[in-house]
């Protein structure tokens, strides 16, 4: 099949710097689809106009049913840069589509600001939670953001200062490319009542306070970055763990028996594509779990409340499982097992002699390796120093062919 949806990213210049193929496909359509701004562009010639909807993607399944009309979608920017584009080439093959897209914004705000764009963390905020943008916080960083609206400047310089990053200067830049652009820079901490319009770009130069310790993306958070009750899979145990899940972009991570969440998160944390799911049915550790996420910015990590096995029947297969509790649940390793893809990788923990003797039944039917882990830590008593060792985890490890 040729091409029968264009997607067309218009600046805020309008229609004067399309190039002719983009104009073309605009003047062809049957149907124009965009947002009121986009469409109010185009002269009133009769032609079917639709305004995306709330939800968004019932006009998506529309258009895709309506697959073979001459449709054109006018988008902002670059549609495959966090835009409309990429939601419809995940669900139509490429030679269906034609798409022509304009400067980004973060083209645009690297440009104003003179920005190695390779070394910016490029975000959206549009339609997404705000503690998005906690992994991203480190000294020095560069941070682009698309705002969601107006607010969004003020919710996050709240968000900075609470943080510890209230030093970092924010810039933001408005209807960048168009007669009415403007660019404003402000240090987060004298933000004040500073009012901003809708279309607005955000670019923030991150200083942490002295006292702040900056948490980094690789596996092994300090304990102390979590709530939790003690049922916490411990910083070098941890670390270990998720080495042995090599978490891969857009991943998804069964993490059964979640405690606290530590594994789920850090899984999260490692790729913005991540997904993951806590299975955990302790009522106080499922309000860790809660806390946990949003404090350490993975407001997307699922939460599924009831006991595993049963709760794991109707989840999507997963890339990666680890089991960190309920070991002895009848049917529970077969499960997770049955469950995962062919390459995908299993890690189970065990700290009881009851949980160690499964996961060498386990390793006697299927493979894999088993690898014992003590840790001690260096703690001070009184004036002196001792080791204080920590209980002995025995890691079983299996990928699925």
């Amino acid at each position: 099949m040729t091409a029968w949806l264009s997607i067309v990213g218009i600046g805020e210049d309008g229609l004067a710097s399309l190039q002719p193929e983009a104009r073309a496909a605009i003047d062809a359509a049957t149907l124009l689809v965009g947002g009121e701004r986009h469409l109010t562009l185009l002269p009133d010639d009769g032609r079917e106009r639709k305004t995306w909807t709330s939800p968004l993607m019932d006009l998506v399944h529309e258009i895709i049913a309506r697959r073979g009309e001459k449709i054109c979608i006018l988008a902002t920017g670059d549609p495959q840069h966090f835009g409309i584009g990429v939601t419809f080439t995940k669900r139509l093959p490429i030679n269906e589509l034609a798409i022509f897209p304009s400067p980004s914004a973060f083209s645009l705000a690297a440009a104003r600001l003179g920005w190695d764009l390779s070394r910016t963390e490029c975000m959206t905020l549009h339609g997404r939670p705000l503690e998005l943008l906690i992994p991203l916080l480190t000294n020095g960083a560069n941070i682009l953001a698309l705002s969601d609206s107006g607010d969004t400047p003020r919710q996050i310089a709240k968000l900075l200062s609470e943080h510890g990053f209230g030093g970092s200067e924010m810039t933001v830049l408005e209807h960048m490319g168009g007669s009415d652009e403007k660019v404003t820079i402000i240090d987060v901490l004298r933000f004040g009542d500073l009012q901003f319009r809708d279309f607005n770009t955000v670019a923030l130069k991150c200083v942490s306070g002295s006292d702040v310790l900056s948490l980094s993306r690789m596996p092994g958070l300090p304990d102390t970055a979590f709530v939790h009750d003690g049922q916490l899979t411990k910083q070098e145990i941890r670390s270990a763990t998720l080495t042995a899940l090599r978490p891969l972009p857009g991943d998804l991570l069964w993490d059964v028996g979640a405690g606290c969440g530590s594994i789920g998160i850090e899984w999260m944390r490692s790729h913005a594509s991540n997904q993951a799911i806590a299975v955990e049915s302790h009522a106080e550790r499922l309000n860790y779990i809660r806390e946990n996420k949003l404090k350490l910015g993975v407001p997307g990590l699922t939460i599924v409340s009831e006991k595993a096995p049963a709760s794991l029947q109707h989840l999507p297969a997963p890339d990666a499982v680890f089991i960190g509790g309920g070991l002895s649940a009848e049917g529970l390793f077969e499960t997770c097992w049955t469950a995962l893809k062919p390459g995908g990788r299993l890690v189970a923990n065990a700290v009881t002699v009851e949980g160690e003797g499964i996961l060498f039944d386990q390793h006697a039917l299927y493979g894999g390796s088993l690898t014992r882990i003590d840790i001690s830590r260096a703690e001070k008593i009184g004036k002196f120093t001792s080791w204080k060792p920590f209980r002995q985890v025995t890691q079983y490890r299996m990928i699925k062919q």
